[in-house]
């Protein structure tokens, strides 16, 4: 464990600092002289190089020459970025710098920019910007241990560039490995539906409380990697196929068994009223057998799942 620390500790070590920049219209204005001044030298030595001043005028072709090199090297130092774009460069294997300013700058030429998340040729910026890691979905294990399919949707960006470029190999593809851990660790900890008695939280009922412990969760991991972790949510939520024909039976089931209550507790009262209106009003005396038998065809009559076929009397109920 001591060891693990002290590695951590030991990539945390490089900090972000600024790169030494200049103007970078300042630099085309001085290598503008830079030119002018070359083309003079090989113009006058050239033209005169054959009069008293020869050896003069030949080291004035010598300089023109060290004008020019110089102003060709000095162009690969111009950079450009937008806004929320930066660079981290690097002098011959050293940390340099990061650019983080819009604008147009000159750096030294020898620097090189370094991004381990782009393709080899593509430019080698650093967007710093709000961005959108949707993970694919996976298979986890609920605390109740079935099998469910999740994904997430991850809002993220880089605030630290040092750290996203030197402390892990590929900041993306290390985002969406701590991601995928992530989501085991949360998902595991949550049934997916809530119990009977609902006081229990769940990965559905629970979606805020849910996505602020898996933002967290996140966030812990991705720190040395300078990443910040603005939104993290449950993009999709189902149980895995194998269990989801069983699974929705007893939804179903449950949902009947709800509604079969709420049907019996008014068919009581509705029967209640009835006999209470018939007595309160002297409507008709009815003894005990005849109570109980009304009190069973109401119940056929509200309770059914068809419509009842009313039988007419025409003698005596006696």
């Amino acid at each position: 464990m001591k060891e693990e620390k002290g590695t951590v500790r030991e990539l945390n070590r490089i900090d972000e600092k600024s790169a030494h920049e200049i103007n970078g219209w300042l630099m085309v204005g001085l290598l503008l002289i830079f030119l002018i001044g070359a083309i003079v030298c090989f113009a006058i030595g050239i033209s005169a190089s054959n009069g008293f001043y020869a050896e003069e005028l030949t080291a004035l072709i010598f300089v023109g020459v060290a004008l020019l090199i110089v102003s060709f090297i000095a162009l690969g130092g111009f950079r450009l970025l937008r806004p929320n774009e930066a660079y981290v460069l690097t002098l011959f294997g050293k940390y340099y710098g990061t650019i983080k300013r819009d604008g147009f700058f000159w750096v030294n030429p020898f620097c090189s920019a370094v991004n381990p998340a782009r393709v080899v040729g593509v430019s080698k910026k650093l967007s710093l910007k709000a961005m959108t890691l949707n993970n694919e979905k996976q298979k986890v294990n609920d605390e109740e241990g079935n099998p469910i399919e999740i994904s997430v949707v991850v809002i993220w960006r880089i605030v630290n560039t040092s750290r996203a470029v030197f402390n892990v190999d590929n900041y993306m593809a290390y985002i969406s490995t701590q991601c995928d851990a992530a989501i085991r660790q949360v998902a595991r900890q949550y049934p997916y539906d809530v119990s009977t008695n609902g006081d229990e939280k769940s990965l559905r009922g629970s979606a805020q409380e849910v996505a602020d412990i898996l933002r967290n969760e996140i966030q812990m991991r991705v720190d040395m990697a300078g990443i910040e972790i603005i939104e993290a949510r449950i993009s999709h939520l189902a149980y895995a196929p194998e269990i989801a024909a069983a699974m929705l039976q007893r939804q179903q089931a449950s949902a009947i068994i709800a509604a079969r209550q709420k049907i019996v507790e008014g068919a009581v009262s509705m029967v209640q009223m009835a006999l209470d209106k018939l007595s309160s009003e002297n409507i008709v005396e009815l003894d005990d057998e005849r109570k109980a038998q009304m009190v069973s065809n109401l119940l056929v009559v509200l309770c059914g799942n068809k419509d009842a076929q009313p039988i007419v009397n025409s003698g005596t109920i006696y």
